[in-house]
């Protein structure tokens, strides 16, 4: 299993820090590895929602279909699978000196004949972990 985190600090409220990443198709905005991200139902965005996700990775694209498995006011707790990996994104927010700090947090655990590269791929989820360290924050404050 692979895991990285990021923490960043925005001057966004938290609640509304919050409500825009529980849309998880805004991600196409702030993850530089989203090629695209379109929600599969519709209504509100509550616990059970779900989108499908196109990345890049390493000039590949993959698909995998994430679901909101959880929806707190501090917390957003997404799960994605394909056959090949399931991705976890474990978001949190809390206010600090009257700033947003958010925590970022992302795990991928490979099936199969895929575990192997693992040791191969760390570095390269680091890298786009710091790219979303980067460019979150700007989205944030753009909005």
């Amino acid at each position: 299993m692979i895991s990285v985190e990021r923490r960043m600090v925005v001057e966004q409220p938290a609640g509304e820090v919050l409500r825009y990443l529980a849309d998880f198709g805004n991600t196409a905005e702030w993850d530089p590895g989203t090629v695209s991200c379109v929600r599969l139902d519709s209504g509100p965005v509550v616990a059970g929602a779900r989108w499908r996700n196109t990345s890049r990775f390493r000039g590949r694209q993959t698909e995998l279909v994430y679901r909101l498995e959880d929806y707190r006011p501090d917390r957003l707790v997404f799960v994605g699978h394909n056959r090949t990996v399931t991705a976890t994104d474990d978001i949190s927010v809390r206010t600090s000196e009257g700033r947003t700090l958010l925590v970022y947090r992302a795990s991928l655990r490979f099936n199969g004949p895929a575990r192997l590269a693992v040791p191969f791929l760390r570095a390269e989820f680091e890298r786009l972990a710091d790219a979303v360290a980067e460019r979150l924050p700007r989205v944030l404050a753009g909005q």
